[in-house]
């Protein structure tokens, strides 16, 4: 049973990760809704085989139990809508993070058109792409379809040609895939999703019927030659994903029912809480959601109005760290770890984390380990992002573009020790440029409020107005190719009551100016030696500014940070830093 819109209602919002379930739970306070309270449990439980239905009745076993309300019956069954002595919820929505990457097969004509879009589609949800068919590939029809068999896809994906445009070679690759299919075992048979030209869409289905997992059809993500439209396409293919999870989970479909069929794929409600946001905060905002878990790291930017949305599997703190070494070498982690660690002590660590998920860090070693595995997992997914954005978007020294706010979700970074480490974790992995607003989702939310607004539209607007977002720092990044050393930035605060605070920045370094969270200050900034706040180089900006955990930080390091080649001398760098932010 799905929630009504009404204000009023009760809303559960169950969160199915890898490693965690999360049951929140969003009602009426003083006539606005706000978060209550959330329970977690183990995802896999000491079931065999794992149930992730029982997960989420734990998770909200743990829910009632803080909120002191019950909300299932003595059977363990969810009481839905709310009762008339108040037990239960009036609705429930749910997002899946949980599950390996689905093994997926592009299919396109030109390879710098429709096989370029459809692999971009593929990487905005949880899919590792395990082989690439065009036009122009080289490779007999029969070595094509081994090729599929081989990998034994979840998922495949099919676009080409503009509306109106090519069919004969389309139909070709249809044929491809329908045989490749055919062969697999009934059980192993991959869903397609076709996005090509729209004139052969009823003859897909026919084609493909009978030999796939499933069939869906959605518009043109290149209807014509210089227009990419991949917003049907994505929404079919969250759907679409749910279905491949369920047939690898069951039990799945008992979750489906209870949510009236509202499930959707984390990263798929994240990238509408993005383009949400990005309406909240006010046009022309260019906002950036950043999730780290044990499954994938995922980054939403909204731009002008376009979510571009962007999910790594191979770089979530999980099962995917098995493989991590494939894409950056050892001494890529390296460069961010704090303490003396020979290659063999992070090799070691990133297999502990493969076999223990959950695992917790818990001397200052595995800490630094852990802190300098997110750090490079975020600039990594930082570059693959940039390079994936559309060219009008790039800087110069691959520099992210300005957002402003930046939003960061995942136990990783909320479970820092201090509120430096989680500055530092963010500031060292994204490195954002100019001026901007760096807050925290402590809680877990922004991907559940993104389902919530699927029957819901109200529910995430007030829940944000309530301080579902913790404010970690005003960030202020000049850049510019200075010595190090030389003053970079001069910066006067001003606060309400008259108090003024003057610094001067030199390149390479951290500077934090305390402003107490929620206060409202005016901030002075004036480039010095031809440096950069965002405007042009040297021209100075005067901007109203508010008050966070972390007051106002000048980070005046460089962009991109460079970090010294010597060890020892990296390490103490690390160390200053530290000191600097947490005072």
């Amino acid at each position: 049973m799905a929630a009504s819109t009404v204000e009023g209602n009760s809303l559960l919002t169950l969160d199915v990760g890898a490693v965690t379930t999360r049951a929140a739970l969003f009602d009426v306070v003083e006539g606005r809704y706000r978060f209550v309270g959330m329970g977690k449990a183990p995802t896999t439980s000491a079931t065999n085989p794992p149930n992730i239905v029982l997960g989420a009745q734990l998770a909200i076993e743990n829910l009632q139990s803080m909120i002191s309300k019950p909300l299932m019956d003595e059977e363990g069954r969810l009481l839905v809508p709310s009762q008339p002595d108040g037990s239960g919820v009036d609705g429930v929505v749910t997002i899946l993070s949980a599950g390996a990457a689905l093994k997926t097969v592009v299919v396109g004509l030109l390879a710098d058109v429709s096989l370029k879009s459809v692999e971009t589609l593929a990487q905005t949800t949880y899919a590792r792409i395990v082989e690439r068919i065009g036009l122009n590939d080289s490779r007999r029809l029969d070595e094509q379809v081994n090729a599929i068999v081989r990998q034994s896809p979840d998922l495949i994906l099919v676009a080409g040609g503009v509306d109106g445009g090519a069919q004969q070679s389309l139909r070709n690759l249809i044929e491809t895939v329908g045989l490749a299919s055919y062969l697999l075992p009934e059980s192993r048979r991959p869903a397609v999703l076709y996005a090509g030209n729209a004139a052969l869409r009823e003859e897909v289905k026919a084609s493909l019927a009978g030999t796939a997992f499933k069939v869906q059809t959605v518009a043109n993500i290149r209807p014509a030659l210089e227009v990419e439209d991949l917003v049907p396409a994505q929404r079919e293919l969250s759907r679409l994903v749910i279905d491949i999870r369920q047939r690898e989970m069951p039990e799945l479909e008992e979750l489906r029912t209870l949510s009236g069929g509202v499930i959707l794929p984390s990263a798929f409600a994240q990238g509408r809480m993005a383009r949400f946001l990005a309406s909240y905060y006010g046009e022309g905002k260019n906002v950036l959601s950043v999730d780290i878990g044990a499954s994938a790291v995922s980054m939403a930017a909204s731009m002008e109005a376009v979510v571009h949305l962007n999910v790594f599997p191979h770089l979530g703190l999980g099962e995917g760290l098995s493989g991590l070494l494939q894409h950056f070498p050892v001494e890529d982690i390296l460069r961010w770890v704090s303490v003396e660690a020979p290659e063999e002590t992070v090799r070691s660590y990133l297999y502990q984390k493969v076999l223990y998920p959950s695992f917790v860090p818990a001397t200052v070693e595995e800490l630094a380990l852990e802190h300098a595995l997110i750090k490079q997992n975020l600039f990594t997914a930082t570059q693959l992002m940039l390079q994936r954005l559309p060219r009008r978007f790039r800087s110069r020294g691959g520099m992210l573009p300005s957002f402003e706010p930046i939003l960061v979700s995942g136990t990783p970074i909320s479970a820092a020790p201090t509120q430096g480490q989680k500055l530092l974790l963010v500031l060292d992995g994204l490195q954002p440029v100019g001026i901007t607003t760096l807050a925290l989702d402590t809680h877990n939310l922004l991907a559940m409020l993104g389902a919530a607004a699927e029957v819901n539209p109200l529910l995430p607007v007030q829940a944000l107005d309530s301080g579902a977002l913790s404010n970690l720092a005003t960030v202020i990044v000049p850049t510019g190719s200075l010595k190090l050393g030389t003053p970079m930035l001069r910066a006067k605060l001003i606060q309400e009551d008259g108090t003024e605070t003057t610094t001067e920045v030199n390149m390479g370094n951290l500077q934090v100016m305390p402003l107490a969270n929620g206060k409202i200050a005016r901030l002075q900034l004036r480039p010095l030696n031809r440096a950069d706040v965002g405007l042009g180089v040297g021209r100075a900006l005067e901007v109203d500014v508010t008050g966070s955990e972390m007051g106002i930080v000048i980070d005046a390091r460089g962009r991109p940070l460079q970090l010294p080649a010597d060890a020892p001398a990296r390490i103490a760098l690390h160390k200053k830093w530290l000191k600097t932010v947490e005072g």
